[in-house]
Parts: C-alpha cells; sequence; structure tokens
C-alpha cells in the first residue's frame, strides 16, 4: 500500500499538468522550458545527492550493481529480438517496437520513483543503470532506427558526444564522489538536495501535459499496442525479478531499483530520436503515453509481487 500511495502522490503530480495544459495555463512553450530545468538541474541534482546524503557505504560495493545493469539490458536486448515477430508487428514498426522494449522512462520516472519508494541511497545504484542506458540508446537505439528495420535502411552520422550529457555526467560525478569518499560542502548537499526535490513533480507535470495533447480514448484502441504495454510492464518485470532475487540474493536496495527499472514505461527518449532519425514517432508517443498511464497501477502490482 505504501508503493501505491507513492504512485498516487506521482499521479497528481501528472494530473497537474495534464489539467494546466488542458485549460491553457501551460503551453507548448512552458514544457519546453519545465524539461529543460529537469533535465539539466533538478535531475543531475537528484543523482548526485544520492552520493552526497547517503548514509554509509553501500553494502557489497557497486559491483554487484554494475553486473546487474548489464544483465538487465542484455536480457531486455534478447526479449526485444523476438517480441515485435511474437506481436505480428509490422516489419517497418518493429525497430520502435524493440526501442520501447528495451528503453523505459528512467530519468522522467525512474530516479524520481527510486528515490520516492527508497530514499537518496537508492539513487547511487540508479546512476549505475544510466550509463549503460545511454551507452545503448545512441548505439543501437539509432542503428534500429536507420539501417534496421525502423525506418527502411540509410547511413546517418553518428556523434559520440550526443552519449555525453549533464545526465551522464552527473552520474559520473556521483561515483566519483562515492568512490573517493570525498566530504561535499553543507551548502553543495543543501543545493543538490533541494533542486533534486524538484525533479518528481516537475517531470510528472511535464508528462501529464505529454497526455494532454493524446486523446486517451484513442490510446485504448490500439489492441497491439496494449498488449505490448501490459507485456512491458506486467510480463516481462515480474519473471525478470524473479531472476534477479535469485541471482542477488538479499540486496533489497539493489532489487528495489532493479525492480522500478523493469517497471517503469516507455521512455520519452523513444519518441526523440525516432523523430530525429526517421521513425514512427506516433507509435512511440502513443507507447509513451499509454504505458505512463498504466504504470500508476502496474507498478504497485509488481512492487507487491515481487519485493
Amino acid at each position: 500500500m505504501a508503493l501505491f500511495g507513492k504512485m498516487i502522490v506521482l499521479f497528481v503530480y501528472m494530473m497537474i499538468g495534464y489539467f494546466c495544459y488542458r485549460k491553457k495555463f501551460l503551453d507548448d512553450r512552458a514544457s519546453k522550458a519545465i524539461s529543460f530545468l529537469v533535465l539539466n538541474f533538478a535531475s543531475p541534482a537528484l543523482v548526485i545527492s544520492g552520493a552526497v546524503n547517503r548514509s554509509g557505504d553501500v553494502e557489497g560495493g557497486l559491483l554487484p550493481t554494475v553486473l546487474a545493469a548489464i544483465g538487465l539490458f542484455a536480457g531486455l536486448v534478447l526479449v526485444a529480438m523476438v517480441l515485435p515477430a511474437l506481436l505480428r508487428v509490422p516489419v517497418e514498426k518493429r525497430g520502435v517496437y524493440r526501442l520501447m522494449t528495451i528503453f523505459s522512462n528512467i530519468g522522467f520516472m525512474g530516479f524520481p520513483v527510486v528515490q520516492a519508494m527508497f530514499g537518496d541511497e537508492a539513487l547511487l545504484h540508479t546512476a549505475i543503470f544510466q550509463i549503460p542506458y545511454n551507452l545503448l540508446i545512441y548505439t543501437y537505439g539509432i542503428y534500429e532506427l536507420t539501417a534496421g528495420a525502423g525506418a527502411g535502411g540509410g547511413k546517418t552520422r553518428f556523434e559520440w558526444r550526443k552519449m555525453i550529457n549533464v545526465g551522464v555526467i552527473a552520474c559520473f560525478v556521483t561515483i566519483a564522489i562515492y568512490a573517493s569518499g570525498i566530504k561535499t560542502p553543507v551548502f553543495f548537499n543543501e543545493v543538490m538536495a533541494g533542486l533534486g526535490a524538484l525533479t518528481a513533480p516537475l517531470s510528472m507535470i511535464v508528462i501529464g501535459i505529454a497526455l494532454a495533447k493524446i486523446p486517451i480514448k484513442s490510446l485504448f484502441a490500439d489492441g497491439r499496442l496494449l498488449v505490448f504495454s501490459l507485456i512491458k510492464l506486467l510480463v516481462l518485470p515480474i519473471p525478470g525479478m524473479m531472476v534477479a532475487k535469485a541471482l542477488l540474493g538479499d540486496r533489497a536496495l539493489l532489487l528495489g531499483v532493479m525492480m522500478v527499472m523493469l517497471a517503469t514505461p516507455v521512455g520519452s527518449m523513444t519518441t526523440m530520436l525516432a523523430e530525429q532519425y526517421g521513425g514512427d514517432t506516433q507509435t512511440t508517443s502513443r507507447g509513451v503515453a499509454l504505458s505512463t498511464l498504466l504504470s500508476v497501477i502496474t507498478i504497485p502490482i509488481v512492487g507487491m509481487l515481487t519485493l
């Protein structure tokens, strides 16, 4: 029930964004500005606060987390290879379905949910997952939208610098602070905590604005996308957590982070990449919206069944 309560809080934030956009208190320009604040200030600060505000060393170190992150994304890539075919997704759309299978909304939803559920210390684990996420989405993700089935081929110049952004830098800073044992100044810790506290409400308001742009009824009319969303949000996380518990033992905090990484909805980055590299933005936008709505209910279910 505690988990469900946390999701209700996030849902309320989301509905504030939905209501304000519908009533024209907020517009696309405001959404873009809020997204900028979240991506470049609030979310990186939230990540760093996981290192500066921790109460002690991470039990067992970070090696199990590194291995868990590698295992998670390797498993999701394997699932993504077969799931679109099982759902009989048209060939031209299989690339975006693979992206939606692998890449969840870690930045806008994963970090806030982890912090709300498990506290600042869990953010250190979450930061580890962000690094292979970015590595994959800017390599395998772009491949699927260009040379793969997503966009029908064609060469696209890949820019490695896009992998290095504020979010990834914050992850490396977080790991460096933890590994070195540096005692950061009190004012710095307070700034990180204050900015980090903005992440959950602001990110969910942006998600609510995105939902307000899509007719809700139309989301549930796409049977294939609905089945896919339920598979991503329920069918994959539950057995995935069973495997994680067998391999990770009693590492409760890491298992909690793993649950959120598996159970969060489709990431908005899939739409951004599809837009830039000629993929199916309509499918990814609807996938983000539908899975986000469903996740308010499915994340607590997965948590109750697996933790």
